[in-house]
């Protein structure tokens, strides 16, 4: 018995071995078929058939093109033209004299000099300098010191020349821009514009510049019924779903995040108009893209002009068994 004893030992190891190299190439071929299998569980709007794939979204300047330029400025807004943009997005307010300007935050400081030109009422918002005030500050040196996108070093010497020069426009100088080029305006409007008087400047200085009013996307909710009546050819965009469905409208403006490609989906089939902001990756410009959305407010024009078609799209299981459609 005792000159058994190590046979069985053997007899053991190799019966281990055995088994584990059986559970070692079951493991094998389980994951093999997971990463063969996979691509079948995989739910995407990019797996499209080519012929199926939605138009390319308009692109709609965030402040025009803020990466390549200080936004809210004329020039900022002319190299988003060069981007091919259909609409400028930006902010407006009203000075004290009442005049329509563009300017986001509603303090100076960040994107002027006014902490030089005015130091003692640097605290004091926008709307307590006039147009004329407004138009002594510098609206570019900040964005050269700043380099908020850490552009500046790409920028030539020209470009720079030209940022140093900027001021703040006024609405009427971006509405001369948006007519030349028949391209169309949607802003926020950052003065209280609960205030229909507020409302009722920005209006007539709109009308006053003859920009075609099917240009205009009217965002801000408050007073809109006031605009409808005095301006019935503005395009009302909203905020939100219920709004629009209670006017009868077909325009969303929308947070990127706050729809789901399903809901994207079923908006479209509805022939909702849906912008999203803001947008300034290609791979997330992708994924609206296969989604179907209309277009995208985004900083990053200058990149997405050239995308000719989404950054991945797999070709689904079906297209690969259908005959080509033909013409």
């Amino acid at each position: 018995a005792a000159t058994c004893w190590p046979m069985t030992v053997v007899a053991d190891a190799l019966c281990l071995s055995s088994v584990s190299r059986v559970l070692i190439f079951m493991a094998y071929v389980v994951v093999v078929a997971g990463v063969f299998l996979s691509p079948l569980l995989i739910s995407s709007p990019c797996i499209v058939e080519a012929h199926r794939l939605p138009p390319k979204p308009a692109l709609l300047g965030h402040r025009g093109a803020p990466v390549l330029a200080p936004e809210n400025t004329m020039l900022s807004f002319k190299k988003s033209l060069e981007c091919g943009v259909t609409a400028f997005e930006t902010d407006v307010m009203l000075s004290q004299d009442e005049k329509p300007f563009l300017m986001h935050d509603k303090s100076l400081l960040r994107t002027t000099n006014v902490m030089e030109r005015f130091p003692e009422r640097k605290s004091q918002m926008g709307d307590n300098y006039t147009l004329e005030e407004l138009k002594m500050l510098n609206a570019g040196d900040w964005f050269l010191k700043s380099d908020p996108f850490h552009t500046v070093s790409m920028l030539s010497e020209e470009d720079r020349k030209a940022i140093r020069n900027q001021t703040i426009p006024s609405l009427e100088e971006l509405l001369t821009l948006a007519k030349e080029y028949n391209t169309s305006l949607i802003f926020d409007l950052k003065t209280d514009s609960t205030n229909a008087v507020y409302t009722d400047h920005v209006v007539q200085t709109i009308l006053n510049s003859s920009i075609l009013q099917n240009l205009v996307l009217w965002l801000p909710p408050q007073n809109r019924d006031l605009v409808m009546r005095k301006a019935p050819g503005f395009r009302q965009v909203y905020a939100n779903r219920s709004e629009m469905e209670a006017d009868g409208g077909n325009q969303l403006n929308l947070k990127y995040s706050s729809l789901t490609t399903q809901e994207i989906g079923e908006l479209r089939q509805r022939n909702v108009s849906l912008n999203l902001y803001v947008v300034n990756e290609p791979w997330l410009f992708s994924l609206l893209w296969c989604s179907g959305v209309t277009s995208v407010t985004t900083n990053a024009c200058h990149i997405f002009k050239n995308m000719t078609q989404p950054v991945w799209v797999l070709v689904s299981m079906t297209a690969l068994h259908s005959p080509t459609p033909h013409a």
